[in-house]
């Protein structure tokens, strides 16, 4: 009777183990056939065109004649042109100044929505639609339309005893005119915060009550901790969104970059070399300068994250 039951459960594995292959290989050609078309579009959409412009890049090319290899050519032009240098420095004030204020806004709306109170759900709805719409045409559109002469904007600054003219021909203004939209896009951020808010313990506040803590003592020492994480998330995604502005740019400045170059957008600016002077080496070099950018100021925020970002349940 031993004999036969060691000699069935030496037999079972054997006899089993075909079947667990091939059920395995079944189930891996069905991720594969799920995977499919992600794959297909990643490598024909993504990757493909990502590996062309590599190669353009170091090449003179029109879009109508063969690329023609001229090495670093494109690198080093890049650094004597005043109109790429005023593009760096207009994306880098748009990003310094917009991102924070937008994350402030987001953050501070995110809190009073944390209580719960009537109409709650709508508040948060209504403050989240903007952001459902993005950074369309017809958000550009309008935006643009408010801050003309004579428009909404422009009568409401008279009425407060505000000299008149339109921000948008203003050179000192368009600047302002387009942080004061991404900071009214803030509803992606502002969820985020709020989930990040429900996720801190209400025991924390209330031992920092009976300690005798404020709100801003709470603030900073519970809310801005605890939020580390989600704030990282944050800042990194609006980072890289601020370098990616293009569509608000274009519509407000009529596709000029104007007036006297004050949003010359460094998207802008590779859209122009690219698409309208058909400089396209010249304009992949920029592309391919901007990943790099991009990705070495993200690789600073990931490297720096562990001296203020505080994970739930980590060891310092």
């Amino acid at each position: 009777m031993t004999l036969t039951a060691e000699a069935s459960a030496t037999r079972t594995p054997t006899s089993a183990s075909p079947i667990r292959r091939r059920r395995k290989a079944a189930e891996t050609r069905a991720g594969y056939a799920f995977l499919a078309p992600w794959l297909l579009g990643f490598v024909l959409l993504t990757a493909g065109p990502m590996i062309a412009s590599l190669y353009l890049a170091f090449t003179n090319y029109n879009l109508f004649t063969s690329p023609e290899w001229v090495g670093l050519d494109n690198f080093r032009r890049l650094v004597s042109d005043p109109n790429y240098i005023q593009a760096w420095k207009v994306t880098a004030l748009y990003a310094l100044i917009g991102t924070p204020l937008k994350l402030i806004s987001a953050l501070a709306v995110a809190m009073l929505l944390n209580n719960n109170r009537r109409g709650q759900g709508f508040y948060r709805s209504a403050f989240y639609a903007p952001s459902l719409i993005g950074a369309s045409v017809s958000i550009a559109i309008v935006w643009k339309a408010m801050f003309i002469d004579n428009g909404i904007v422009d009568r409401a600054g008279q009425t407060l005893g505000l000299p008149a003219g339109g921000w948008v021909g203003d050179p000192g203004r368009t600047m302002p005119m387009l942080i004061l939209l991404t900071i009214w896009q803030f509803g992606a951020p502002m969820v985020i915060f709020l989930a990040g808010l429900k996720q801190v313990p209400a025991e924390l506040y209330e031992a920092a009550s009976v300690d005798g803590a404020g709100p801003i003592r709470k603030f900073v020492r519970i809310t801005l901790p605890m939020l580390s994480p989600v704030l990282f998330f944050n800042l990194l995604l609006e980072t890289i969104h601020a370098f990616q502005i293009f569509a608000s740019a274009f519509i407000i400045s009529s596709g000029t970059g104007g007036p006297a170059r004050s949003t010359l957008f460094y998207t802008l600016y590779l859209y122009f070399r690219g698409f309208r002077d058909f400089q396209m080496g010249y304009a992949s070099a920029m592309a391919w300068v901007l990943v790099l950018v991009v990705g070495a100021i993200s690789f600073v925020m990931f490297r720096t994250q562990n001296r203020w970002v505080h994970y739930s349940g980590e060891s310092k």
